[in-house]
Order: C-alpha cells, then structure tokens, then sequence
C-alpha cells in the first residue's frame, strides 16, 4: 500500500473528525488529528468483523482518550460497523448514535465505555488479562483457539491519572504479551504544555514495571508499520511512545493546545482541507479508495468464519470444546447453594465464602479476586488455583483499576467476574462502579466490613454514607443481607441480572432469621417479614439491622406498640417496585421508621423517621459503638417511642 494512499486515508480521518467538531460546534478536534496517521496502519493490523462484532477472536481497541471519539466513530464507520455518515452528521446531538463520549451498547463496534480518563488503559489491560485466561483454558498443542491481541490507544492525560499505573503495573507483573499501549504523545493538555504539570520519564518508568518501549515518530507510516509488528510479536507488554502533534493537518494551528477542545473554525478547517488537497468547500468526504483501504466488511468475514472453522475442526467432542461451551452458556441452574437453615449465627462474609465457591464449583466462568484482602473478605475460591491458570485473581491494593479491569473481563465475552474490597474502600472504585452502571457490565462487587460493627479500626475504616452514595447510583444494584438465607437469595437473583451488583456484608456475626415471610421476597428488593395484628408502625432495615430491629420489636410490644417488620436487602430494587406492592408491605396508615447504622437520607422515599447516623465512628469494640450510637434494643425502642409520643 502506497503513502500516498495512507495520506489521503488519514486525512480523510482528520476532516471527518475535524467537520463532525464543526457541525456540532462541541468536541476534541486535537487529539483524532494528531492519531491520525497512526489509527490509519493500526487499521490494517486490526482483526475485525462488522457483520460479527462479538466474534470471540477478535482485536479489541480501546481508546481510553474517549475525548477523541470523532476518530472512534470516523474509524466504525470506515470500517463498516453499523455507523452511517448521517450518524456522523449527528455527532454529540440528542438521541445519536455518535455521543460526545464512546458509550458501549450504544455504538456498534465500541467495546467498552470510556472517557474518565486513565480508566480505558485499566480496560485494555482487563482485556488482556481475560485473553491470557481463555488461551490457557482454550488452546491446544495444535490450535491457537485464542490469539487475538488489545491494542490501547492513550494520552498524557491518561498517563497522569493514577490508575492508569496502578493498571499497567499489573499488565508487566501478569507480563500481559498480548497487549500494545499506542501513547499518543503530543505533550499538550488543556491548560497547555505537559511541562506545567508532569516531567517523569514515560520510557524509564515503562521500562521498570516489564513492558518493551519502542519510542517512534507518529506520522511516519513506516515506522508505525514497524511498531505495530514488532509489538504483536513481544513476550512482553509493549509501549509505543509516538512522538505527534496535536491538530496535525491544521493550517495555522498545528500544535496548539487550542485545538484540544474546540472546533478548528470555519476558515481554518477551510485552509486546512486545501492545504491537504482536499476540496475546502465540502464537508464529510470519504473518497472510494479510501473507503475500499479501510472496510473490514469482507476480510473480517472471512477471518471469522475461518476460525469458527478452526474451532470446529480442532475442538469436537474434546475438552476444549466442552469447556468453550460451558464458558459460553453458563448455566447457574447448577448451583448447589449451601444450606443455613440450621446455622445459629454467621457472618454475611462468611457465608459469602461459601456461596462464592458453590458458585464456581458450578459455573466454570466465574471467577475473581480482592484488593488484597481475600483472607478478610473471605473471597478465596478454595482448590481452583490463581491467575493466570487459576481463578483466584490477585489484583494488588489497586481497587480503582481492579474495578476498571473488571470491568472489561465482564465484556470479554466468556467470563463472569467479582471484585472485593473492604465497603469504605469502595470510594477508590466509584467511577468504575459508575462506569459499570452506564454500561449495563454485570460485575459482582463483594465489599465487606460494612458498617460501625467493623470497631477498632475506627471511623477512617467504618462506612457512614457509602450505601447512599451506591444507592444513588442510576441501574446499580445494592444488596445488604441481614442473613445468610438473604445472602444466597441475593445472589440467586443478581445472577439473572445484566446490571453492576454490590454484596455488602458483615464483620461480625449475624443470627439466622429463620423467618416466615408475610408477602414478598428478595427479589423485590424489600418484603414484609414479620406481621403484628392491630399494628400502628412499620420499622424498616438492612443487614444486621433487620434483627436488632425484630428484637426491638418486641421490647415496643411490651410497652404497646405493635410493629411490621420490613426487610430491605436491595433498596434499589424496591424502588422499582409498583404503589400496590409498596403498600402491601408497608401499610399506608402506619408510621414509617427506617433503621440503618449509616446516612441513609433515602429512607425518606418510604418512611416518616429515620434513625441513623449523624456523624462518623470512632474506635472501640463494637457492641461498645452499637450502645453509643444508640443502636441496642433499648435505646432503639426509648428512640421510636418518644417520636411516636
């Protein structure tokens, strides 16, 4: 292929980038020109099928710089993906398929939503992880079922943010081979050059957590080209330092951080299309050839059906075939859920642990791991060995990229992954959680240590307005189990889910309900647990909340009050629920009081009063905190019946 070609197919990228930023009057014009020329050879490197987008074998592109999605959507569209130029036209308007941001599910051909700097890098690395995984369990001494490989494209303001190292050191300690971090390193940002903020040395620090560094003028198409090959081939994760300038092409602004987020103008893009020998009078130009050099459509079928033909004819009636389609079909009907009925008391972390392992003694495809803490998580999956051969995942105290990789391991295609943390560590994570939550990725989120009954440790490790902040979260489920039984009632239903899933459990020892339910279930986020007759008050609760309140319960009998009791093992559930099952657990007339040992202002959706906590914790043995903070059986009641007076 010419360079002459490649220009004009660059460039072709730079205009269409360059106009959809003009048209809409709002984008990042800077960076698709830049990465331009470097996208173009990428192109022809890429394994991809439009027709067969989730073809297991494919590339995966991640541009964590999801600013520069006018390149994104110009690429889909070149390549075939279902992105038409009118789709284009309409970028960043309302209800488009062409959002300011990449959005996955949104988009044909986007692979993960990105944007929050930093955390696409954790995503390509989470690819990888997940494709090192499924070559160990899928390849054979003659077939490579998996070879695919994860390119990442990035900026300097990705490099800046945290987890983006805290990511990539877990790609050079996993010596993740299968990756490429494309840098595209212009050494601008909005405020202006890199200097002002960030003088490391990329290459050295690269260097020292395993990756191979290959530093390249970025608009050199041979180079590129030389990269690219050398990188696909390295028992090493490999770094691609290209040396670029931001707005390349443009004729007067070429370089300028003013082309980093705002349109090039009217006149400048005009001079800019000239100088290029493109007609400066029209807009979203592709020409034939250029279309005909990008377009996967044709030899992205034929390397699809060329594998799925290589499976078949390596894989029958083996091993590898029956894992492939256990890895592909999970089947959760198989779980075998252990039995609390005749367990006095323990804690939701505990009984966590075996649920956990039922689950993947089951389900082959589940899988994961803690931020170092599974021995206080209670997340080991006993006997099933550790990453990359295993399934115990060691991601290292790195909760934000642990979360971010998860995220992209959930994607990948064959894998159902969980995360754990402590429940107040769960703020390293909360843009992944988001991110999560946006993109509909069903991630198991198992955060334990869930309230002031942690003690000790004291209000630095004692969550307080945590279960707000998740419960605010739009299409982000929150279970709380006040028991065991709940627990593997909130498992059984998070599995059917196609959301982001959150298990915050105890510290302590929890007693087993061993209720007799009065209407509803766990899956309807809340349900009525306990009935009185001629009762006058509903108490609500999570967790070990729901038993002090049951106890509680009867202490107000004494002094005659009569209460329902109300289990709420996932807020965010019972909110979805309609006025008639509302009213049905929760009596209109009655006085509502919610129970919860953190902020929980949410109540107020529900209920008249609510008890909770009005600052942080502090150290102490638990019980000692429970009667502190007014969360005994005594205090509780004298509390609700003084409001009630």
């Amino acid at each position: 292929m010419s360079n002459t070609l490649l220009q004009k197919q660059a460039d072709t990228i730079r205009f269409l980038a360059a106009d959809m930023v003009q048209k809409a009057n709002s984008g990042h014009p800077g960076a698709p020109m830049g990465m331009a020329d470097i996208v173009t050879v990428l192109s022809k490197h890429l394994k991809l099928d439009p027709a067969n987008s989730s073809w297991l074998n494919r590339d995966r592109l991640v541009f964590s710089g999801g600013h520069a999605s006018s390149m994104v959507y110009s690429l889909l569209h070149l390549w075939g993906f279902n992105v038409t130029i009118e789709d284009i036209k309409q970028f960043r308007q309302t209800g488009s398929k062409t959002p300011g941001h990449p959005e996955f599910g949104h988009t044909h051909g986007v692979e993960i939503t990105t944007g929050p700097l930093g955390q696409g890098i954790a995503n390509a690395v989470g690819f990888a992880m997940a494709s090192k995984y499924a070559s160990f369990s899928l390849n054979t001494q003659h077939t490579d079922v998996i070879d695919h490989h994860v390119y990442c494209l990035c900026g300097d303001g990705d490099l800046q943010e945290g987890i983006s190292y805290e990511a990539l050191s877990t790609a050079g300690h996993q010596n993740l081979s299968n990756m490429t971090l494309i840098y595209d390193s212009n050494d601008i940002t909005i405020e202006g050059d890199i200097s002002i903020a960030w003088s490391e040395d990329v290459k050295t620090r690269f260097e020292a957590i395993n990756f191979d560094v290959i530093t390249i003028d970025g608009h050199d198409f041979d180079a590129i080209e030389n990269a690219l090959t050398s990188s696909r081939t390295s028992s090493n994760p490999t770094l691609i330092i290209a040396k670029t300038a931001i707005g390349k092409g443009a004729a007067t602004m070429e370089g300028s951080h003013h082309t980093h987020g705002a349109p090039l103008g009217n006149d400048e893009l005009a001079a800019s299309k000239a100088k290029a020998g493109f007609n400066p009078e029209e807009s979203f130009v592709v020409p034939a050839e250029v279309k005909a050099a990008f377009d996967k459509t044709e030899t992205g079928a034929l390397q699809s059906k060329a594998w799925g033909k290589l499976v078949r004819k390596d894989l029958p009636l083996s091993e590898q075939n029956e894992t492939l389609n256990a890895l592909l079909n999970p089947d959760y009907s198989k779980v075998q859920y252990p039995d609390f009925s005749e367990t006095a008391e323990i804690a939701t972390r505990d009984s966590n642990h075996k649920i956990l392992n039922a689950i993947a003694k089951a389900v082959p495809s589940f899988l994961g791991g803690s931020a170092d803490l599974a021995p206080s998580n209670k997340t080991e999956l006993t006997g099933l060995g550790d990453f990359p051969k295993g399934r115990n995942i060691h991601f290292g105290i790195k909760e934000h990229s642990m979360a971010a990789m998860a995220n992209a391991m959930n994607l990948y295609g064959l894998y159902r992954v969980f995360s754990a943390t402590f429940f107040i560590f769960s703020d390293y994570l909360k843009p992944a959680a988001r991110v999560a939550a946006l993109a509909n990725i069903p991630q198991h989120f198992v955060w334990t240590h869930d309230s002031i009954g942690v003690g000790e440790d004291g209000a630095t490790h004692q969550p307080i307005e945590q279960l707000s902040q998740f419960r605010a979260i739009p299409n982000f489920y929150t279970f709380r189990p006040a028991d065991a039984t709940e627990n593997v009632k909130c498992w059984e239903k998070a599995l059917t889910m196609s959301a982001p899933t959150a298990f915050v459990c105890s510290r302590q020892k929890l007693k087993t309900l061993k209720p007799t339910k009065v209407h509803g279930d766990v899956s309807n986020g809340g349900y009525l647990l306990t009935q009185r007759d001629d009762a006058t008050v509903t108490l609500m609760a999570s967790g070990s909340e729901v038993m002090l309140c049951l106890q509680t319960a009867c202490v107000l009998e004494d002094k005659g009050i009569k209460c329902n009791i109300v289990s709420v093992p996932c807020f965010d559930l019972l909110c979805e629920q309609d006025k008639e099952y509302i009213d049905t657990i929760i009596n209109p007339s009655h006085t509502v009081i919610a129970v919860e040992m953190a902020t929980a202002m949410e109540y107020y959706k529900f209920a008249d009063h609510v008890i909770g906590m009005t600052g942080f914790g502090e150290s102490g043995p638990a019980n000692e905190l429970f009667e502190k903070f007014g969360f005994t059986k005594e205090q509780l009641s004298q509390n609700i019946a003084n409001y009630l007076a």
